[in-house]
């Protein structure tokens, strides 16, 4: 027990600092929604895109690198290093003035991001077989460090913004600075090294399961799962506060609610994906995603278009013209005033209809049987309320958060002694997605004026996962069983 003990301590310090380095990476989201919202920094709706996503980045493209690292000096060692090293440029954040110095700080603090890297070759070494999902499970959820910046980072930038306003929000990477700095003299005191006693391979060696398409598959599902939850827990706070009007710390909270279930059900998606199998387990996440996007693509808006009108009975003269009423040879045409609908429609979960009349003709005037009086116009309204929307949220988030866990639990099953590079491949794309998901929903956002045009780009790489999941199983089903598949066409 004394050795599974100290396994215990290392899986602590692991998992910590995996927390601390996650809060850390997603700090761009609240920090330059901040600046460019109380305009010290006139960002562009792109350039805010670009700077969420430089850190991430970093942080995904080192992950190959780092793990190998990892696998030859030991985890003691480079994350030591690693939570040392990131700590300068969050010192050096109050100095930035301009989108570029911006951005290469963000490129050097984004290396925090290779932490999970580190963290899955350092805590698995310390475990038996049996232990490694439920440690690496514990270990993942240091995802959940995205709910404390999202959490505690508005509220600490609006009290240090309370004495000076324009250079307040400087204490705030200082602060994420000195963290760091205390987490790596932790981890230098506390940890003890160990490496992986593997017989080294060549590069070339190391990176030969690449050329395998499952892993690039592996890959595009981790994109969708891992890499839009990183991305949206930094995008829901401009989109909360743009959509919905809420504050900065209402829309953080809210942020908090989408990030911090999906970053703690990783262990459960590592239970259900070992109960129930990880294929099944990834089946229900992409049919789930494809739903709640499809769900969440409908913005809040208005259509305005062309609805039932009012047309003559007879042919004869109107000779009176009122608010509701159209009179043609005294027989009498209701109309619907637009007045009698002015009702607020805010409150309502489902669209909102309702119908009018324009009056077209004039007192006097000569009109023929079936001519129009009246025009018709329909207004619908998706009100798209704030509740509904959090709850489809969380919701996406829940189920990506048990995807990654199943995701994880694929690579073992099909890679057993490449796991530490086949997880940084599929980490390395995964984070891509961080990376790319606020710069496309930047673009998206410019280009269709639309805040939900996120999802539906969402809903689309769903839709490219299942079906991409499912025919490989199908071909892979024809070549192993032909005579069964051909049964079931047959009793189709």
């Amino acid at each position: 027990m004394g050795n599974l003990s100290q396994s215990h301590r290392i899986l602590f310090l692991n998992t910590l600092a995996f927390t601390i380095c996650f809060a850390c990476w997603t700090l761009n989201g609240v920090l330059i929604t901040f600046l460019a919202d109380k305009g010290i920094f006139n960002f562009t709706v792109v350039e805010i895109g670009w700077l969420l996503g430089i850190p991430i980045l970093s942080g995904s493209i080192f992950r190959l690198p780092i793990g190998i690292l990892t696998d030859k000096y030991g985890g003691k060692v480079v994350f030591s290093a690693l939570l040392l090293l990131c700590s300068i440029p969050f010192f050096l954040m109050p100095f930035a003035s301009s989108f570029w110095t911006f951005a290469i700080l963000s490129f050097f603090f984004g290396l925090v991001g290779t932490s999970f890297a580190v963290g899955i070759g350092y805590t698995s070494i310390w475990y038996p077989k049996e232990w490694q999902g439920r440690a690496l499970g514990i270990f993942g959820m240091g995802n959940a460090g995205a709910a404390v910046t999202t959490f505690i980072a508005p509220t600490l930038l609006n009290n240090l913004s309370e004495g000076d306003s324009v250079n307040g929000w400087k204490m705030l990477p200082v602060i994420y600075g000195i963290t760091l700095v205390l987490v790596g003299i932790l981890f230098v005191v506390f940890a003890k090294n160990k490496t992986n006693k593997v017989a080294s391979k060549t590069i070339v060696e190391l990176i030969s399961p690449l050329k395998k398409a499952r892993v690039w598959r592996f890959g595009a599902y981790y994109f969708l799962v891992f890499g839009f939850f990183v991305a949206y827990s930094q995008w829901l706070l401009p989109n909360f506060m743009n959509v919905y009007s809420t504050s900065l710390v209402m829309g953080g909270m809210f942020a908090t609610m989408f990030s911090l279930p999906s970053g703690v059900i990783r262990a459960l998606g590592g239970y259900l994906s070992d109960k129930f199998g990880a294929r099944k387990v990834m089946y229900w996440v992409l049919g789930s995603s494809i739903v709640i996007s499809f769900l969440l693509m409908f913005p809040k808006m208005e259509i305005i278009t062309t609805g039932p009108g009012v047309m003559s009975l007879t042919t004869g003269t109107v000779t009176e013209i009122t608010a509701n009423e159209i009179t043609v040879n005294g027989k009498k045409h209701q109309i619907n005033n637009k007045k009698d609908f002015e009702t607020n429609s805010e409150s309502s979960v489902f669209p909102v209809k309702k119908s009018w009349q324009e009056i077209v003709v004039e007192q006097n005037q000569e009109v023929k049987k079936k001519e129009l009086l009246a025009h018709g116009i329909t207004q619908i309204n998706f009100s798209a309320n704030l509740w509904v929307y959090l709850v489809l949220v969380i919701l996406i988030g829940i189920s990506w958060g048990i995807g990654k866990a199943a995701v994880y639990k694929h690579i073992p099953e099909y890679f057993p002694n490449e796991v530490g590079v086949v997880g940084g491949m599929v980490g390395l794309i995964g984070g891509l997605g961080g990376f790319l998901g606020p710069i496309i929903f930047g673009y998206l956002l410019n280009y269709t004026g639309l805040w939900t045009s996120s999802w539906i780009f969402i809903f689309l790489v769903s839709v490219l996962c299942l079906v991409w999941m499912h025919s490989t199983i199908i071909k892979a089903m024809r070549t192993k069983s032909p005579n069964f598949v051909r049964q079931i066409e047959d009793n189709q």
